[in-house]
């Protein structure tokens, strides 16, 4: 069974508590990190390569809203549900606006948060259709406009392992990295890029000069 590797963000530790013991009802969920603050969820996201993060809205020096922003424009990939105790439309807006799948009352019972989680991994969509294509409507993040300006250095490298030919698991060896993170990677360079493929990637490294030769993995 493919389980999802969660990151929870919350500055209170009983907030943190609550999440986990919550997540760890459903076996197809695996806690991977904890951490108090958005620019700890930040520099996880980027190490770890998480599918699924859990953030309070309200934290001091970086809220969640912010700290969804800043994830999403580098790693869109991954899901983000806003945990909160308001039960405002305007935030749940603001929530979606700033790229979040979701957004969770704390207050709501454990086994409505893992229904809730199911849908949301598993992209089933748990608003109503008239609410989701009210709100993708008018909240649709704008797309990159120079796509290729927007990897990362790591995702570059990526690029230029997947041009060359190389396979998941030469990538992973070749970077001392894990497959799973090598996948994450290729998700959020594809989405990035607008592309569908890793044919249409090797021909984007090409063009864009970022291919290089094939290389000697270690076996």
């Amino acid at each position: 069974m493919s389980r999802y590797r969660v990151l929870v963000v919350d500055d209170h530790a009983h907030a943190r508590e609550a999440m986990c013991e919550i997540l760890s009802m459903d076996d197809s969920f695996e806690v991977i990190g904890v951490v108090e603050s958005g620019p700890e969820a930040i520099a996880f996201t980027a190490q770890w390569m998480p599918d699924l993060i859990l953030i309070d809205i309200q934290m001091p020096e970086m809220d969640g809203l912010e700290t969804t922003r800043r994830i999403k424009q580098e790693y869109p990939y991954v899901k983000i549900v806003i945990v909160t105790v308001s039960d405002e439309i305007s935030h749940l807006l603001e929530a979606l606006k700033q790229g979040a799948q979701g957004y969770l009352l704390k207050n709501l019972a454990p086994s409505t948060w893992i229904e809730y989680l199911q849908a949301i991994v598993n992209e089933e969509a748990p608003l109503s259709r008239e609410l989701a294509f009210q709100i993708l409507k008018e909240f649709t993040v704008p797309s990159v406009t120079d796509e290729g300006e927007s990897l990362t250095a790591r995702e570059k490298e990526i690029l230029s392992c997947v041009s060359s030919g190389s396979t998941n698991k030469e990538i992973a060896i070749s970077l001392s990295i894990s497959e799973h993170t090598v996948k994450n990677h290729l998700k959020n360079i594809l989405q990035k890029l607008q592309l569908q493929n890793r044919t249409q990637l090797t021909r984007y490294a090409l063009e864009q000069g970022l291919a290089s030769r094939k290389r000697d993995f270690p076996r």
